[in-house]
């Protein structure tokens, strides 16, 4: 049977139950504990993000990975399920907040006084319109500026390498000028899910560093970079690979049962990986979090739904958990996942 058909049909039987899910965390909203202040305190990073950072003496170099694939843990005595042991997925790029889509005439570097939002606007007109070399002096004219949106732009052009020649270091300045202004901005705002984005990517450069610069891996700066945008903006990328480092011990202490609030937290937002790891840990069970099967082949079910092609590890997870479980594990599953599409979190 497909994953989709699985879907439909953990759908289908969910409709003729009515029980309610019992198991749920502590905190809806993870970092408000003891343990999460301890983690990083002041709450948010300090106002300047060096440009240049030397991994300082006693931080471990991460070597070839950042965040290795979650390891199975030891199976309950009823239930062993070493299938569900998936590949490492891809730290990757972290996804991207989608801009507006302007209109703007074309204008190359400005000859009269022009606000750093009409230089955006005409730079991202001629993106669109393929002149990429007039965009850029577009661009960086508002970049200079200070405005946030043409800085986050410029850092993924150079991420990338689309219109400019690949530079991680460029890419790793953008973003940084963005974190050294704005860490304090409101969150919830559409400005925020910009500066949340460049503490993800700025997690993941101090994660494995950027070769042949001065930028050198920092697994503790990393993780204060995730947990900031984790817990201040609220962003659910960030809450994922927080979760992950949590889960694996990366950069500080292992914690399972605080990896799974996170990965909650950043599942019902939508985190289609996050939705994997949850459902892989509930339907498993790990140390402080109980093992609810059906609870867990639901988040998966979710995962896998939501997952593009390249991330085949989730399907497989999917695929291995929905052959384990027994038919009322797959009907209660299936009640989950309809009160889940129906707005209902609990």
């Amino acid at each position: 049977m497909r994953t989709r058909d699985h879907i439909m049909g953990l759908a289908a039987l969910g409709f003729a139950l009515g029980i309610t899910p019992a198991f749920a965390f502590d905190s809806p909203r993870p970092g408000a504990g003891a343990a999460d202040v301890l983690e990083y305190n002041p709450p948010r990073p300090p106002a300047s993000v060096p440009r240049a950072m030397v991994a300082p003496a006693g931080i471990p170099n991460p070597g070839a990975g950042l965040l290795p694939v979650p390891r199975p843990a030891p199976p309950p005595a009823t239930a062993a399920i070493p299938a569900l042991v998936a590949p490492p997925p891809p730290l990757g790029r972290p996804e991207a907040p989608p801009i507006e889509a302007t209109t703007a005439p074309a204008f190359a570097a400005p000859t009269m006084p022009i606000t750093p939002f009409e230089a955006f606007r005409s730079g991202t007109h001629m993106l669109r319109q393929g002149d990429k070399a007039k965009a850029l002096v577009s661009l960086e004219y508002a970049a200079e500026q200070g405005f946030i949106m043409a800085q986050w732009k410029l850092a993924r052009m150079y991420a990338e390498g689309d219109g400019v020649a690949q530079s991680d270091l460029r890419a790793f300045d953008y973003y940084s000028r963005i974190a050294d202004a704005h860490a304090d901005d409101l969150p919830g705002t559409q400005q925020a899910r910009f500066v949340a984005n460049a503490f993800v990517a700025l997690g993941h450069y101090y994660g494995e560093g950027i070769p042949n610069s001065d930028v050198k891996a920092d697994i503790a700066r990393a993780r204060h970079m995730y947990f900031h945008a984790a817990t201040y903006f609220g962003d659910p990328e960030a809450q994922y690979y927080y979760g992950r480092m949590l889960l694996d011990g990366t950069g500080g202490g292992k914690d399972p049962r605080r990896a799974a609030q996170w990965f909650n937290s950043a599942a019902n937002k939508g985190q289609y990986k996050a939705q994997a790891m949850l459902g892989r840990m509930l339907f498993m069970g790990e140390t402080g979090v109980p093992r609810q099967a059906a609870r867990g082949l639901m988040w998966l079910a979710l995962a896998s739904s939501n997952a593009p092609a390249a991330d085949h590890w989730i399907p497989d997870l999917y695929d291995a958990a929905y052959k384990q479980a027994n038919q009322d594990e797959r009907a209660l599953a299936g009640e989950f996942l309809v009160q889940w599409m129906n707005g209902r979190r609990d």
